[in-house]
């Protein structure tokens, strides 16, 4: 079993590029496939959630070469996608799965999509509900409309949505539908979740109405391929920027990274916590992107997150909990009940976790409460095969007198592949510290980037 062990770090100083974002990784190459003639797809996250996309999208027939590992062209089919001659494999992604069904729920075949044992566990009675009402059939084969799934798709019509909770995997996959649908498909949503698939659909010329919460998407649209650079992943970047921002004295920089105003909700939450952060934004047509840098890190305090800025950072709940542990006073987290569906039930996961490390932290049914502050000592935890859980106890654990143990830790590959390499800098980076060490990298055998596909 993988395991990554940490120590107690008295200086941060580190300057990093991240690795590509993962949730336009994923859109890049659907939308790609999707459009007609070919797309160069530079900055591609190679880590096991985006290659499952990837994957998926050849055995649908779409031709894909390989430049590198982070650079692809993506040869469209112009809306007409192949039938796999197998079950489609989404591994540990929800967004693969989710995004696909509404990508095959317009086509004249049907798809079976399965994952590993953490994706069987989340609910997909979400999308099979706007999706049915389109006309799709999705079938759920575990309890309670849990994968895997088959999607019947067929002729589709549009309808008028508003999402039961604010979802950027729901939005996605109706719009995605919408396109191959008779008529103007519109989605609704009381809180307006990340936007990225929005702003790609448009890079990929397609012609979208925003108003206020609401988008637009006309059916029968032809997406033109059109070049796109991925920027690097800001909910990676996350990790640091708490590590950061929370050590006396420290000083990050981080280049190249996504800023969407949609998913830096975290940045807000860091400055109202007391966190010296520099932020500077280079606008491109498709996704702000730019350099973060936290100018010296300093003792956070307390604050209350809830509201409407929870889905502007549900991926970083884990992170911000360290933050909370870390600055004096309480924080309190609410209204973010999404978490315990995700990869783990990661409310329970952080809970269970931290009083190991010494955090007083209570559970409420849609959040935490947590007084910082506290002296932390050295914990071995599990990573409940959630690799968000695994990197933010990580982090926490640089903060713990001793030795810490976070175990189970492939699952890290599914997101942010060189998070052990920037852990083992950081470490190796604090002379002041005794315990500053390199250790030998876990090296995992994933499938090739990109196999040849059978030409239909």
């Amino acid at each position: 079993m993988s395991k990554i062990k940490v120590y107690r770090i008295r200086k941060l100083s580190a300057d990093f590029e991240m690795p590509g974002d993962k949730s336009m990784s994923h859109r890049s190459m659907m939308m790609a496939g999707l459009a007609d003639g070919i797309t160069r797809v530079t900055g591609f996250l190679p880590s096991e959630d985006c290659l499952s996309t990837l994957h998926a999208m050849q055995a649908l027939g779409v031709e894909i070469d390989s430049i590198s590992p982070t650079e692809y062209l993506v040869h469209g089919r112009n809306g007409k996608f192949r039938a796999p001659g197998e079950p489609l494999d989404c591994g540990n992604s929800g967004t693969t799965m989710r995004l696909m069904a509404g990508l095959l729920s317009g086509q004249p075949f049907s798809t079976k999509l399965f994952g590993d044992a953490s994706l069987s566990r989340r609910p997909m009675k979400r999308i099979k509900a706007p999706l049915e009402a389109m006309g799709a059939t999705i079938h759920c084969e575990g309890a309670d409309d849990r994968p895997p799934i088959e999607v019947r798709g067929g002729p589709l019509k549009a309808i008028d949505y508003t999402t039961p909770v604010p979802s950027a995997q729901l939005k996605s996959a109706i719009l995605l539908a919408g396109l191959q649908a008779k008529g103007s498909t519109r989605v609704t949503e009381k809180t307006l979740s990340r936007d990225h698939t929005e702003r790609m659909l448009r890079h990929f010329h397609a012609n979208l109405v925003q108003e206020g919460t609401s988008v637009t998407v006309h059916g029968g649209t032809t997406l033109h391929a059109q070049d796109f650079k991925v920027p690097g992943d800001f909910s990676s970047a996350a990790f640091w920027l708490v590590a950061a921002s929370s050590m006396p004295g420290a000083h990050l920089k981080i280049r190249n990274v996504g800023l969407n105003p949609t998913r830096t909700g975290l940045l807000t939450i860091l400055l109202r916590m007391g966190a010296q952060l520099r932020e500077s934004v280079n606008e491109n047509s498709t996704e702000s992107c730019g350099t973060l840098e936290i100018i010296e890190g300093t003792r956070l305090k307390g604050t209350e997150i809830g509201g409407a800025e929870i889905p502007n950072v549900i991926d970083e709940i884990p992170i911000i909990a360290v933050a909370a542990a870390l600055a004096q006073g309480k924080t309190v987290i609410k209204d973010a009940a999404e978490l315990r569906v995700k990869e783990s039930d990661r409310l329970a996961a952080i809970a269970t976790n931290f009083r190991a490390f010494g955090v007083p932290i209570e559970e409420t049914p849609d959040g935490l409460i947590i007084e910082g502050g506290a002296p932390l000592h050295a914990a071995r935890v599990p990573s409940y095969g959630d690799h968000r859980i695994a990197m933010a106890s990580a982090i926490l654990g640089l903060f713990a007198e001793g030795a810490s143990i976070v175990d189970d830790t492939d699952c890290i590959m599914t997101s942010y592949p060189t998070f052990e390499k920037h852990l083992a800098e950081v470490l190796d980076g604090d002379t002041a510290s005794k315990f500053a060490v390199k250790w030998p990298f876990r090296k995992k055998a994933v499938r090739p980037a990109v196999e040849k596909a059978e030409k239909p």
